[in-house]
């Protein structure tokens, strides 16, 4: 790391910031299947390697931030699969470790983003996507805090807090990421004008508005249609920068395990991101090198 380097805060300040795209595409594209319970998490045990050679792919393609493969990885699921709390807090590290050996050779400045998927994404049963667990806001934080903190100790550039499905797990991750000494974005999966459990994003992007730990709002793994009124939204919501990096516009068919549905992520819809309040742009599901390049080239236009 230089010892000059600009922190993202500051960055933003500057100008946008381009975010990588889908790590499992990136993946599955390079030959490892992910189909178990812990997804892109399992490499970090099984094939570290493949992790940072993913960051590295994206950040050749112009990426700045390389979103770390601990989204679905926690304590309890990893405990899940034998590997004990000692292991895992060595995994966690080793996620934002593999980010930053990526970046070491980029030339330029570029930043680690350590991510915290929702409860849901432990549980591996597509309540990520629905939020309302059961649990509330008090048992939520108490599962968020010690992988956060551990994140936070291996000294990530900030602390992605993503695909969010509904303000009870906000209020917990908020309250969990207090006194970290780390920068966070807060980050919902949406659908239309509410948070994946249905309620309206004016009440779920306030949340954020007087936290500051919290230096940019906004949505991910989403339709890009939806995230075209989102950023705006959360703009004028929060009046902190935005982020944003939805899907590519497909939907998962189930049945036939299989992404149908055209693309609707283009880098025509970038600008307008970018003129209602997005600082830092990228993609989430089904969306690749080649999309971030061309997001890159967009943010680049004065």
């Amino acid at each position: 790391m230089k010892a000059d380097k600009v922190t993202l805060t500051d960055a933003l300040a500057r100008r946008p910031v381009v975010l990588d795209g889908g790590l499992s595409n990136q993946l599955e594209a390079a030959g490892h299947d992910l189909s178990d319970a812990l997804w892109s998490a399992r490499l970090l045990a099984d094939a570290p390697d493949a992790i940072e050679a993913a960051h590295r792919t994206y950040y050749a393609a112009g990426a700045d931030v390389a979103i770390t493969a601990s989204y679905q990885a926690t304590y309890e699921g990893f405990a899940r699969h034998g590997i004990d709390a000692a292991r895992t807090t060595e995994l966690l590290r080793l996620s934002v470790e593999l980010a930053r050996r990526a970046g070491a050779d980029a030339g330029r400045d570029v930043w680690v983003a350590a991510s915290a998927g929702p409860y849901g994404a432990m549980l591996a049963d597509g309540s990520e996507y629905r939020g309302r667990y059961g649990l509330g806001v008090d048992e939520l934080e108490r599962f968020h805090r010690p992988r956060l903190e551990t994140l936070a100790g291996a000294a990530p550039d900030v602390l992605a807090l993503e695909t969010v499905p509904d303000t009870d797990e906000a209020r917990a991750l908020l309250r969990a990421v207090h006194g970290l000494g780390v920068p966070a974005w807060l980050s919902y999966s949406v659908a239309g004008g509410f948070t994946r459990a249905g309620q309206p994003l004016t009440e779920a992007f306030a949340l954020a508005a007087d936290a500051d730990e919290v230096i940019a709002v906004g949505v991910n793994c989403c339709d890009p249609r939806d995230a075209d009124t989102a950023v705006a939204l959360a703009a004028r919501i929060t009046g902190k920068p935005v982020v944003v990096y939805p899907n590519s516009g497909e939907h998962w068919d189930a049945a036939a395990r299989a992404w149908r549905g055209p693309v609707s992520f283009t880098a025509g819809r970038v600008a307008g991101w970018r003129a209602s309040g997005a600082r830092l742009v990228g993609g989430c599901c089904r969306v690749g090198p080649a999309t971030v390049s061309q997001v890159a080239a967009e943010l680049s236009r004065e």
